[in-house]
C-alpha cells in the first residue's frame, strides 16, 4: 500500500518510507508552505521515541531548510505538545515524525499546513510534488545553522496547568498511568501528582520498541496489564495512551475498560449539563460516525446538536473547528475540546478526574449509567481487491433503506445500522454493527452484508453475535 494516506504519511522504516523519502518529503512540504505564504516561513518538528525517528527527522529537516523554510526543532515530545508548540511559537506550518500507535516498525509524517487541519487533498499534493521533484530551491541561501532547537514541554505543562485549573484536586485519586513505554511517559505521572493524586506508574520508561505492549491501548490485550495494575493497586482510576500520546484509554476501578463510546457520553453529558446551566444557545458536537447511537441520542437529550463525522482525527478536528463545536469524540481515543481547538488526550484524562471527584461517583458508575445498545468491535476483514465496488454493491443493494455515504456505506435498518469502510492505512474493509438486541444484531449483520455474501462468509468466520 502507498505511504501516502488519507491524513498522514506512514510506512514501514527502512522498506516504504527511508532517509531519501524523508528528505524529498521535506522538501514537498517546504515547497508547500512557501508557496502558500511565502518567505519566510516557519515550520516546527518534532518526533516520538521511535528508534528511526530521529535519522528520519534530520532527513526531514534538512529538506524543509533546502527550499528556504525556517525550522524550529522541539525535540522529543508527545503529539498534543507539538500541536501546542505550532500555535504557541505562531509557525505556519509543522511535522511530527511519528507512527502513532502503529507498531515500532512503522514511522510516518503527520503534516500542519495551516489553520485547518490537513485534508486528502493535500496530502496527495506533497505526494504529486514528491514524485515530480518540483522543489523549491531558495534553502540554498540558508545555512545550516539558522535551524532554532527549541524546549516546549515546561510551556506547554503549564499551558495545560493553565487551561485545566478548574480540575484541582477536590479529592485525592489513586491513578495507574499506563504509557506503554511512549511519549506520554514522562509527562503524564508529574501532571497527574501536580494536580494532587496519587499516580502509579505503568510502562513510563520511553522505549520507542515498544517491549511492553502494543502501543495501540484499544486493541484489548494491550491493556491486560494496567487492568492486572489497576486490581492489584485499588486504584480509582486506570489511564492508557497510545505510542506518540494523543490518543487515550480510560479504565474503571474494577479493572474494565470504558468503551470510547462511553467515555464519549460521560464528557458529553458534563460539558452540555453546563452549558445548559449557563443558559447558553444549543451547542454543537462533532462524533465519529463509527459511535453508537447512544451519542448523538444523549447530546440531543442534553440540548446539543449532534454531528457526525467521517472517522479520522483531521476530519474531526476540522468539522470541531468549522463548526466552533464544544466538544467532539472518537471511539478510538481522540477527545476534542472548544477551549482547546483540537485534542489532547492529557487534558481530556484530567477532565475526567474532575469529572469523577466533583460528582461522588466512580467511573464504573458514571459508565453503567450510559444505556447500552449490542455494539460490534470494528471487524477487520483482509481484502486485496477494490474494497470500494464492495461498499457501491451494497449502497446499491441496499438503496430502499436509509444509506449515508459520509464515510463508507452506512445503512439505517429499523432495528440498527451497519457501516462499512475501506481503511485508509492498511488493506482491509472494516464493519461495524448495532442493534437493540442480541437477536436484531444478527438480523442487521445479514442484511447488510446479503449484497456481497462472500464478505459476508468472512465476516462470519471473524465474529458471531
Amino acid at each position: 500500500m502507498t505511504i501516502y494516506k488519507a491524513c498522514d504519511i506512514r510506512g514501514v522504516y527502512g522498506e516504504d518510507l527511508t532517509e531519501e523519502i524523508a528528505l524529498r518529503i521535506g522538501k514537498a512540504v517546504g515547497t508547500k508552505l512557501i508557496t502558500r505564504y511565502g518567505l519566510p516561513v516557519t515550520s516546527v518538528v518534532g518526533g516520538d521515541v521511535r528508534p528511526s525517528t530521529k535519522t528520519l527527522k534530520k532527513a526531514l529537516i534538512e529538506g524543509l531548510v533546502a527550499t528556504g523554510c525556517q525550522v524550529t526543532d522541539i525535540g522529543t515530545v508527545p503529539t498534543p505538545a507539538f500541536y501546542f508548540a505550532r500555535n504557541h511559537l505562531r509557525a505556519k506550518g509543522g511535522v511530527m515524525v511519528t507512527a502513532s500507535h502503529n507498531p515500532p516498525e512503522f514511522n510516518g509524517f503527520k503534516l500542519v499546513l495551516g489553520e485547518m487541519p490537513i485534508a486528502p487533498e493535500d496530502i496527495e499534493e506533497i505526494k504529486n510534488i514528491v514524485e515530480s521533484e518540483k522543489f523549491n530551491v531558495e534553502g540554498e541561501k540558508i545555512k545550516r545553522e539558522d535551524v532554532r532547537e527549541v524546549e516546549v514541554i515546561e510551556s506547554y505543562l503549564n499551558f495545560i496547568k493553565e487551561v485545566g485549573r478548574t480540575f484541582s484536586c477536590e479529592k485525592v485519586l489513586k491513578v495507574v498511568i499506563d504509557a506503554g513505554n511512549g511519549c506520554m511517559s514522562r509527562i503524564a505521572p508529574r501532571v497527574f501528582r501536580d494536580f494532587g493524586h496519587e499516580v502509579k506508574e505503568l510502562y513510563c520508561r520511553e522505549d520507542g520498541t515498544f517491549p511492553n505492549r502494543h502501543p495501540n491501548p484499544v486493541l484489548e490485550e494491550s491493556l491486560r496489564g494496567l487492568s492486572k495494575k489497576v486490581i492489584e493497586e485499588e486504584a480509582d482510576l486506570g489511564i492508557g495512551f497510545d505510542g506518540d500520546g494523543d490518543r487515550v484509554v480510560f479504565m474503571d476501578e474494577t479493572g474494565k475498560v470504558v468503551e470510547g463510546d462511553q467515555a464519549i457520553v460521560i464528557f458529553v453529558r458534563d460539558i452540555l449539563s453546563r452549558k445548559l446551566s449557563a443558559g447558553n444557545h444549543p451547542s454543537k458536537v462533532v462524533y465519529d460516525i463509527k459511535c453508537s447511537s447512544i451519542v448523538p441520542e444523549t447530546i440531543e437529550k442534553w440540548g446539543g446538536i449532534p454531528l457526525p463525522q467521517r472517522s479520522g482525527h483531521a476530519f474531526l478536528k476540522r468539522g470541531l473547528l468549522k463548526e466552533r463545536a464544544v466538544f467532539g469524540g472518537e471511539i478510538s481515543g481522540h477527545f476534542f475540546f472548544g477551549e482547546l481547538s483540537g485534542d489532547d488526550s492529557l487534558y481530556a484524562a484530567l477532565y475526567l478526574t474532575k469529572i469523577i471527584t466533583a460528582g461522588g461517583k466512580s467511573l464504573r458508575e458514571l459508565a453503567s449509567e450510559v444505556p447500552a445498545y449490542f455494539t460490534t468491535p470494528d471487524i477487520r476483514v483482509p481484502f486485496e481487491g477494490k474494497g470500494k465496488e464492495v461498499l457501491l454493491k451494497i449502497e446499491e443493494g441496499l438503496s430502499s433503506y436509509q444509506v449515508d455515504t459520509l464515510d463508507g456505506v452506512r445503512v439505517q435498518f429499523p432495528r440498527g445500522w451497519g457501516l462499512g469502510r475501506v481503511s485508509v492505512t492498511e488493506p482491509l474493509l472494516t464493519f461495524r454493527f448495532e442493534a437493540e438486541s442480541k437477536e436484531g444484531l444478527k438480523e442487521v449483520m445479514d442484511l447488510f452484508l446479503s449484497p456481497v455474501p462472500e464478505i459476508k462468509e468472512k465476516v462470519q468466520c471473524l465474529y458471531q453475535p
